[in-house]
């Protein structure tokens, strides 16, 4: 078995290191900056550190490589596989690992489909410094099983999402809304804190009210509890937009947030419930897409 990447940076590399630490065999890598003015030295500087025979075409990965991972910019994946369809071989387990869209990964094993590859929509779902070969793998698609039955053995953590492309793309997309947003808000939450010099008494207070609750039963009491007090916290919420603004401090997160808040008013959940608190998430966001 052997293991062809296109495009060799971090992931490839990183990837590529801790495999062959664990003893896994051929390497073959092609980056179309291997012979750029700037960018070639630490492309072949990195294939030498790994221990990775790096082609000066993509063919040469493609002659050679049973399984395909093709690490190359979202903006490009598309593009990447139409230039790859006329040099892959039969059997070939495609994997495209870049942080495209779900339509997108549809589209990509679509587009091989022809060639008889199997295809897998892989989302790495932790730092690959860190993880390096044994960053957690989120995989769907109909190369999936394949793919895990050879490369499970070397420590690569993959867990099956579907046979569908596009599903663990979607996953990791959906959480990125939480895990960017939750960020940028924090952000916007902490300048302020700082400026008005409360960040202690701010952090302290959420942290009581966060800290004694799992994830899940947090998510589900403050999503239940805004599907019918959106009005009075979007309301709230303009009260901050204006501290905000009275200190020249950005409140970007705080109107997004008053927004979404608004337009959930404009659902009346608090009638569809009577008033009353719903127990689950899942009832209001059922009731906002009905």
């Amino acid at each position: 078995m052997q293991l062809g990447f296109i495009g060799f940076g971090e992931a490839a590399f990183e990837m590529s290191s801790g495999l062959k630490e664990q003893g896994f065999g051929k390497i073959f890598a092609y980056d179309p900056l291997w012979n750029h003015p700037t960018f070639g030295l630490l492309v072949k500087e990195r294939a030498h550190k790994a221990g990775v025979e790096l082609k000066t075409e993509a063919e040469g990965v493609l002659d050679q490589a049973d399984i395909l991972i093709v690490a190359v910019p979202a903006n490009k994946a598309y593009e990447v596989s139409g230039t790859l369809k006329p040099y892959l071989k039969k059997g070939c387990i495609y994997v495209d690992v870049s942080a495209s869209n779900p339509d997108v990964k549809r589209r990509i094993s679509d587009n091989i489909k022809g060639k008889e590859v199997p295809f897998v929509d892989a989302a790495m779902m932790g730092p690959l410094p860190v993880y390096k070969h044994t960053v957690p793998i989120l995989a769907s698609g109909d190369g999936t099983d394949a793919l895990t039955r050879h490369m499970s053995p070397y420590g690569m953590a993959i867990s099956k999402v579907s046979e569908n492309p596009g599903d663990a793309s979607a996953v990791k997309l959906i959480r990125s809304i939480y895990m960017k947003g939750t960020a940028a808000l924090l952000i916007e939450l902490l300048e302020a804190a700082h400026r008005f010099q409360v960040e202690d008494l701010v952090i302290g207070s959420i942290s009581e009210t966060m800290d004694g609750k799992s994830f899940e039963q947090s998510m589900n009491r403050l999503v239940t509890g805004t599907s019918i007090h959106a009005v009075r916290r979007a309301a709230e919420l303009e009260g901050s937009i204006e501290m905000l603004e009275a200190a020249q401090l950005d409140s970007l997160m705080s109107q997004a947030a008053r927004d979404k808040l608004r337009l959930l008013s404009t659902y009346n959940l608090k009638e569809k419930f009577q008033g009353k608190t719903p127990a689950k998430w899942l009832e209001v966001i059922t009731a906002i897409q009905q």
